[in-house]
């Protein structure tokens, strides 16, 4: 069959950024990612994508190479059609590397939509083919948060997310003071990564508020396991409370929404692989809570990967999808095109759209 796996092969993806990216958990200066190209008895490939980002979630590069191979024999000799199955596979073999799965996912139907000559955001569904997306401020200096901003506002995009890290109120406090100034008038995201107290982020808040200065997302800015401390800003906040670090299985989703303690679920591929993404923004829809969609320190492979996802579904009031801006190198060609911070895919026309310039050695 044309549709069957002839080959899976994994190679370091290993690209430089322009700068460190940090958050609050930690940073990083490499993306250290993999490839995995997937190949049909046809000849049809498919790619996808692995970003591991230790200081979100303890996840490496060789953790999610290790679970890759686990699977990987399992899977050549399926049939691309069957993709569903493939992922209850890959949850049950390896369902704690959410990298992992999303790399091999993400081959998966790149291949299989390839070979019906259909773009992916099809697939998903066809609600729209472009978003919006914000430009992260990663942590630093009060001065370089507002040449950031600057940067942002150039670009023609509209919308910051700011990096808070939790360990000094006043810093974080001044450096959104500076973004204002330079920025009056864009919509600010505030992300914790979960390195705040509920006490430390309302005191936070207030301090802002006395500014006029209302975040229009606060995402995560207490751990992971923190439940009451969510549900007390979600209560007090003032403004919707995103969950991300928190939100990293359907279940986990469910219970959130059952405790009402976010409003918005950061969906991120990387976190879970594509097809439990999918459940989870199946059951936030249905729970009435927002979706964001997001990502770690990704290529502009897993990023449009990404797109796709979410303009297909439709419905994604929040999009972070910009980590392609913040890498000194692209070693592939085509994916999502933008102007400003408009994320357009409509040039697409099967799969996800995205191949390798040439083949990355680590």
């Amino acid at each position: 069959m044309e549709t069957t796996i002839r080959s899976i092969t994994v190679t370091p993806l290993n690209i430089p950024l322009r700068s460190p990216f940090g958050i609050a958990g930690g940073v990083q200066a490499i993306a250290d990612n993999l490839l995995v190209t997937l190949e049909l008895q046809g000849g049809i490939r498919g790619y996808g994508e692995a970003a591991p980002f230790p200081a979100f979630n303890g996840e490496t590069q060789a953790d999610a190479l290790a679970a890759i191979e686990t699977v990987r024999t399992a899977i050549e000799g399926a049939d691309v059609r069957e993709w569903r199955a493939i992922a209850a596979l890959l949850r049950e073999r390896i369902g704690d590397y959410g990298s992992a799965r999303c790399a091999l996912e993400t081959a998966l139907l790149d291949a299989l939509t390839r070979f019906y000559r259909i773009p992916l955001y099809v697939f998903f569904g066809g609600a729209g083919q472009t978003l919006e997306t914000d430009m992260t401020i990663t942590t630093g200096t009060v001065e370089a948060a507002a040449i950031a901003a600057l940067d942002i506002l150039a670009r023609g995009i509209r919308q910051i997310k700011v990096k808070i890290s939790g360990s000094d109120l006043r810093h974080d406090l001044a450096r959104i003071t500076a973004i204002r100034a330079v920025a009056p008038d864009a919509p600010l995201i505030l992300d914790g990564n979960g390195g705040l107290s509920a006490e430390t982020m309302l005191e936070l808040l207030g301090a802002l508020r006395l500014q006029q200065i209302v975040p229009v997302l606060i995402e995560q800015p207490v751990p992971a396991d923190d439940w009451v401390g969510m549900r007390q800003l979600v209560q007090w906040g003032g403004s919707p409370v995103a969950a991300d670090e928190m939100a990293t299985s359907a279940l986990r989703v469910l219970r959130i929404a059952h405790e009402r303690a976010a409003d918005v679920i950061n969906i991120k591929l990387m976190k879970t692989g594509v097809v439990e993404a999918l459940e989870m923004a199946a059951i936030a829809r249905a729970a009435g809570l927002g979706l964001m969609i997001g990502g770690m320190v990704e290529s502009i492979l897993a990023m449009t990967m990404s797109a796709h996802f979410a303009a297909g579904l439709g419905g994604f009031r929040f999009v972070d999808l910009d980590t392609p801006l913040f890498l000194a190198e692209n070693p592939f060609h085509g994916g999502f095109q933008m102007r400003g911070g408009v994320i357009d895919l409509s040039h697409i026309t099967a799969g996800h759209g995205v191949e390798p310039i040439v083949m990355v050695n680590g």
